[in-house]
Protein backbone atom coordinates (compact mmCIF):
# COMPACT_ATOMS: atom_id res chain seq x y z
CA UNK A 1 0.00 0.00 0.00
CA UNK A 2 3.14 2.35 0.84
CA UNK A 3 4.77 1.76 -2.69
CA UNK A 4 1.23 2.42 -4.27
CA UNK A 5 0.81 5.71 -2.48
CA UNK A 6 3.86 6.77 -3.66
CA UNK A 7 4.05 5.81 -6.48
CA UNK A 8 0.82 8.69 -7.11
CA UNK A 9 2.29 11.26 -5.55
CA UNK A 10 5.24 10.74 -7.85
CA UNK A 11 2.62 10.89 -11.12
CA UNK A 12 0.83 13.64 -9.40
CA UNK A 13 4.25 15.67 -8.91
CA UNK A 14 5.00 14.62 -12.95
CA UNK A 15 1.60 15.98 -13.79
CA UNK A 16 2.52 18.94 -12.41
CA UNK A 17 6.03 19.21 -13.22
CA UNK A 18 4.55 18.07 -17.17
CA UNK A 19 2.08 21.82 -16.50
CA UNK A 20 5.28 23.43 -15.29
CA UNK A 21 7.22 23.17 -18.07
CA UNK A 22 4.06 23.85 -20.60
CA UNK A 23 3.77 26.94 -18.95
CA UNK A 24 7.57 27.86 -19.00
CA UNK A 25 7.65 27.34 -22.19
CA UNK A 26 4.49 29.54 -22.82
CA UNK A 27 6.21 31.82 -21.16
CA UNK A 28 9.20 32.03 -23.06
CA UNK A 29 7.46 32.39 -26.36
CA UNK A 30 5.62 35.32 -24.42
CA UNK A 31 8.67 37.04 -23.56
CA UNK A 32 10.60 36.98 -27.10
CA UNK A 33 7.59 37.98 -28.45
CA UNK A 34 7.66 40.92 -26.36
CA UNK A 35 10.94 41.82 -26.88
CA UNK A 36 10.99 41.62 -30.54
CA UNK A 37 7.86 43.64 -30.38
CA UNK A 38 9.58 46.42 -27.74
CA UNK A 39 12.63 46.56 -30.24
CA UNK A 40 10.53 47.22 -32.92
CA UNK A 41 8.78 49.81 -31.36
CA UNK A 42 12.07 51.56 -30.10
CA UNK A 43 13.15 52.49 -33.96
CA UNK A 44 10.80 54.41 -34.63
CA UNK A 45 10.80 56.48 -31.06
CA UNK A 46 14.56 56.81 -31.66
CA UNK A 47 13.89 58.39 -35.14
CA UNK A 48 11.21 60.59 -33.03
CA UNK A 49 13.14 61.55 -30.25
CA UNK A 50 16.02 62.69 -33.08
CA UNK A 51 13.29 64.77 -35.23
CA UNK A 52 12.29 66.27 -32.32
CA UNK A 53 15.30 67.39 -30.37
CA UNK A 54 14.63 71.03 -31.48
CA UNK A 55 11.30 70.98 -30.46
CA UNK A 56 12.24 69.74 -27.06
CA UNK A 57 15.03 72.15 -26.68
CA UNK A 58 12.21 74.77 -27.23
CA UNK A 59 10.44 73.56 -24.96
CA UNK A 60 13.24 73.65 -22.18
CA UNK A 61 13.89 77.27 -22.87
CA UNK A 62 11.29 78.55 -20.89
CA UNK A 63 11.64 77.05 -17.90
CA UNK A 64 13.79 78.69 -15.53
CA UNK A 65 16.48 77.61 -13.37
CA UNK A 66 15.04 77.27 -10.06
CA UNK A 67 12.91 74.97 -11.78
CA UNK A 68 14.96 73.32 -13.97
CA UNK A 69 17.18 72.53 -10.98
CA UNK A 70 14.06 71.20 -9.03
CA UNK A 71 13.35 68.85 -11.83
CA UNK A 72 16.95 67.60 -11.73
CA UNK A 73 16.58 67.09 -8.24
CA UNK A 74 13.47 65.07 -8.53
CA UNK A 75 15.08 62.88 -11.66
CA UNK A 76 17.91 62.16 -9.27
CA UNK A 77 16.25 60.59 -6.32
CA UNK A 78 13.78 59.02 -7.66
CA UNK A 79 17.02 57.09 -9.51
CA UNK A 80 18.71 56.94 -6.00
CA UNK A 81 15.79 55.21 -4.50
CA UNK A 82 15.26 52.47 -7.21
CA UNK A 83 18.18 51.82 -7.34
CA UNK A 84 18.13 51.30 -3.69
CA UNK A 85 14.96 49.28 -3.88
CA UNK A 86 16.80 46.87 -6.13
CA UNK A 87 19.62 46.11 -4.12
CA UNK A 88 18.31 45.94 -0.70
CA UNK A 89 15.79 42.83 -2.60
CA UNK A 90 18.87 41.74 -4.16
CA UNK A 91 20.78 41.31 -1.02
CA UNK A 92 18.05 39.23 -0.03
CA UNK A 93 17.34 37.36 -2.54
CA UNK A 94 21.45 36.58 -2.59
CA UNK A 95 21.06 35.69 1.03
CA UNK A 96 18.50 33.68 0.91
CA UNK A 97 19.88 30.95 -1.82
CA UNK A 98 23.49 31.00 0.30
CA UNK A 99 21.16 30.03 3.22
CA UNK A 100 19.47 27.02 1.02
CA UNK A 101 22.88 25.84 0.27
CA UNK A 102 24.28 26.01 3.78
CA UNK A 103 21.79 25.01 5.64
CA UNK A 104 22.40 21.25 5.74
CA UNK A 105 25.42 21.64 7.29
CA UNK A 106 24.52 24.19 9.45
CA UNK A 107 20.77 22.84 10.84
CA UNK A 108 22.60 19.89 12.26
CA UNK A 109 24.15 22.63 15.03
CA UNK A 110 21.07 25.59 14.81
CA UNK A 111 18.32 23.96 13.62
CA UNK A 112 16.98 27.20 13.31
CA UNK A 113 18.90 27.77 10.44
CA UNK A 114 16.35 26.10 8.08
CA UNK A 115 13.80 28.95 8.65
CA UNK A 116 16.27 31.68 7.57
CA UNK A 117 15.61 31.72 3.54
CA UNK A 118 11.72 31.41 3.80
CA UNK A 119 12.24 34.84 6.69
CA UNK A 120 14.43 36.62 3.78
CA UNK A 121 11.84 36.53 0.89
CA UNK A 122 9.45 37.34 3.53
CA UNK A 123 11.67 40.38 4.82
CA UNK A 124 11.92 42.06 1.47
CA UNK A 125 8.22 41.04 0.62
CA UNK A 126 7.73 43.53 3.48
CA UNK A 127 10.09 45.92 2.72
CA UNK A 128 8.91 46.41 -1.03
CA UNK A 129 5.41 46.70 0.33
CA UNK A 130 5.76 49.28 2.60
CA UNK A 131 8.79 51.46 1.00
CA UNK A 132 8.43 50.48 -2.37
CA UNK A 133 7.16 53.99 -3.25
CA UNK A 134 7.98 56.44 -1.11
CA UNK A 135 5.72 59.21 -2.74
CA UNK A 136 2.75 56.76 -1.08
CA UNK A 137 1.32 57.21 2.46
CA UNK A 138 2.71 57.20 5.27
CA UNK A 139 5.94 58.72 3.22
CA UNK A 140 3.97 60.90 0.99
CA UNK A 141 0.87 62.54 0.38
CA UNK A 142 -0.61 60.03 -2.62
CA UNK A 143 -3.50 57.78 -1.50
CA UNK A 144 -2.50 53.89 -2.26
CA UNK A 145 -5.72 53.43 -4.04
CA UNK A 146 -5.16 56.38 -6.43
CA UNK A 147 -1.80 55.14 -7.12
CA UNK A 148 -2.62 51.63 -7.34
CA UNK A 149 -5.36 52.31 -10.24
CA UNK A 150 -3.33 55.03 -12.17
CA UNK A 151 0.18 54.23 -11.80
CA UNK A 152 1.28 50.34 -13.82
CA UNK A 153 4.76 50.82 -11.48
CA UNK A 154 3.03 51.19 -8.66
CA UNK A 155 0.62 48.55 -9.06
CA UNK A 156 3.93 46.13 -10.27
CA UNK A 157 5.86 46.64 -7.57
CA UNK A 158 2.99 46.03 -4.89
CA UNK A 159 2.44 42.89 -7.39
CA UNK A 160 5.90 41.36 -7.04
CA UNK A 161 5.98 42.29 -3.01
CA UNK A 162 2.88 40.23 -2.89
CA UNK A 163 4.57 37.50 -4.65
CA UNK A 164 7.47 37.55 -2.34
CA UNK A 165 5.51 37.31 0.64
CA UNK A 166 2.90 34.48 -0.88
CA UNK A 167 6.40 32.16 -1.76
CA UNK A 168 7.97 33.48 1.97
CA UNK A 169 4.67 32.25 3.70
CA UNK A 170 4.37 29.02 1.92
CA UNK A 171 8.03 27.75 2.06
CA UNK A 172 7.92 28.61 6.11
CA UNK A 173 5.17 26.31 6.33
CA UNK A 174 6.54 23.89 4.14
CA UNK A 175 10.01 23.98 6.14
CA UNK A 176 7.92 23.62 9.40
CA UNK A 177 5.99 20.17 8.50
CA UNK A 178 2.68 21.63 8.28
CA UNK A 179 1.88 22.22 4.51
CA UNK A 180 2.74 18.53 3.12
CA UNK A 181 0.30 18.77 -0.21
CA UNK A 182 1.89 17.67 -3.24
CA UNK A 183 0.90 21.31 -4.72
CA UNK A 184 2.72 23.15 -2.20
CA UNK A 185 6.14 21.85 -3.53
CA UNK A 186 5.30 23.64 -7.09
CA UNK A 187 3.91 26.88 -5.56
CA UNK A 188 7.50 28.68 -6.13
CA UNK A 189 8.43 27.39 -9.69
CA UNK A 190 5.32 28.35 -10.92
CA UNK A 191 5.60 31.62 -9.17
CA UNK A 192 8.70 32.18 -10.12
CA UNK A 193 8.33 31.46 -13.24
CA UNK A 194 5.24 34.08 -13.60
CA UNK A 195 7.01 36.84 -11.93
CA UNK A 196 9.72 36.34 -14.69
CA UNK A 197 7.00 37.26 -17.42
CA UNK A 198 5.72 39.96 -15.09
CA UNK A 199 9.55 41.65 -15.41
CA UNK A 200 9.22 41.70 -18.86
CA UNK A 201 6.31 43.83 -19.01
CA UNK A 202 8.00 46.51 -15.87
CA UNK A 203 7.77 49.91 -16.58
CA UNK A 204 9.70 52.44 -14.74
CA UNK A 205 8.04 56.09 -15.03
CA UNK A 206 11.88 57.30 -13.85
CA UNK A 207 13.95 56.30 -16.94
CA UNK A 208 11.66 57.92 -18.96
CA UNK A 209 12.50 61.88 -18.40
CA UNK A 210 16.24 63.26 -18.33
CA UNK A 211 18.69 64.07 -21.42
CA UNK A 212 19.09 60.47 -21.53
CA UNK A 213 16.44 58.74 -20.98
CA UNK A 214 16.26 56.64 -24.56
CA UNK A 215 19.55 54.91 -23.03
CA UNK A 216 18.33 54.63 -19.79
CA UNK A 217 15.40 52.38 -20.81
CA UNK A 218 17.81 50.49 -22.92
CA UNK A 219 19.87 49.80 -19.90
CA UNK A 220 17.03 48.85 -17.60
CA UNK A 221 15.17 46.66 -19.99
CA UNK A 222 18.16 45.21 -20.75
CA UNK A 223 18.86 44.38 -16.75
CA UNK A 224 15.30 43.26 -16.03
CA UNK A 225 15.58 40.57 -19.15
CA UNK A 226 18.54 38.98 -16.92
CA UNK A 227 16.45 39.09 -14.50
CA UNK A 228 13.87 37.09 -16.49
CA UNK A 229 16.08 34.48 -17.21
CA UNK A 230 17.65 34.18 -14.38
CA UNK A 231 14.01 33.43 -12.74
CA UNK A 232 13.23 31.26 -15.58
CA UNK A 233 16.07 29.12 -14.65
CA UNK A 234 15.39 29.22 -10.78
CA UNK A 235 11.65 27.99 -11.41
CA UNK A 236 12.51 25.06 -13.83
CA UNK A 237 15.48 24.14 -11.62
CA UNK A 238 13.65 24.28 -8.18
CA UNK A 239 10.47 22.51 -9.68
CA UNK A 240 13.04 19.22 -11.08
CA UNK A 241 14.54 19.68 -7.15
CA UNK A 242 11.22 18.89 -5.84
CA UNK A 243 10.48 14.92 -7.54
CA UNK A 244 12.77 13.06 -5.61
CA UNK A 245 14.83 11.33 -8.18
CA UNK A 246 18.17 10.81 -7.89
CA UNK A 247 19.08 13.97 -10.13
CA UNK A 248 17.08 16.11 -7.49
CA UNK A 249 19.78 16.75 -5.35
CA UNK A 250 22.24 18.03 -8.47
CA UNK A 251 18.89 20.19 -8.86
CA UNK A 252 18.81 21.25 -5.61
CA UNK A 253 22.04 23.04 -5.26
CA UNK A 254 21.76 24.61 -8.65
CA UNK A 255 18.32 26.81 -8.17
CA UNK A 256 19.83 28.53 -4.92
CA UNK A 257 22.64 29.36 -7.33
CA UNK A 258 20.40 31.13 -9.59
CA UNK A 259 18.92 33.01 -6.55
CA UNK A 260 22.36 34.24 -5.58
CA UNK A 261 22.74 34.99 -9.17
CA UNK A 262 19.67 36.85 -9.37
CA UNK A 263 20.36 38.99 -6.02
CA UNK A 264 24.05 39.69 -7.43
CA UNK A 265 22.36 41.14 -10.61
CA UNK A 266 20.28 43.25 -8.79
CA UNK A 267 22.46 44.62 -5.95
CA UNK A 268 24.73 46.13 -9.33
CA UNK A 269 21.26 47.70 -10.89
CA UNK A 270 22.06 50.99 -12.37
CA UNK A 271 19.35 53.30 -13.99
Amino acid sequence: MEARGLDRIRRVRVNLLFILFSIAAGALATSISATISVGQEQQPMHHDHAGNQGMDMSMDEPMDEAAHAKLEAKILADKKESEFNHHLAGFFVALAGVFVLVQSNLAKRWPLVKYAWPACFLLAGIFLFVWSDSELWPFGDRQWLEALQNNREVLQHKTFAILLLLLGAIEFQRVRGTLLAAWSALVFPLVAICGSVLLIFHQHEGGMVGQHHMETMARIQSQHLSYTACGFGIGLTKGLSELGTIRARTFAKIWPSFLILLGMLLMFYKE
